[in-house]
């Protein structure tokens, strides 16, 4: 398997585990009582996802200046 592959591969599982976290987000905020703190960091780890994915997006398909 070369570099590449691995890196999609990774990207894929970030990208289901964002997924995942974004309908957990969903399901927690619609059933009261909101855990305020558990929620914040929820949120925090789904931004640090969507960086890791910009990140591995980025090495897979670099940019091209004409």
């Amino acid at each position: 398997m070369d570099d590449e592959e691995q890196l999609r591969e990774l990207l894929a599982e970030k990208e289901v585990e964002h997924k995942d976290l974004d309908e957990t987000i969903s399901r927690l905020l619609k059933t009261p009582p909101v855990d305020f703190l558990q929620m914040q960091r929820l949120k925090k780890r789904k931004l640090r996802l969507k960086d890791e994915i910009t990140k591995l997006r980025s090495a897979i398909l670099p940019d091209i200046i004409a």
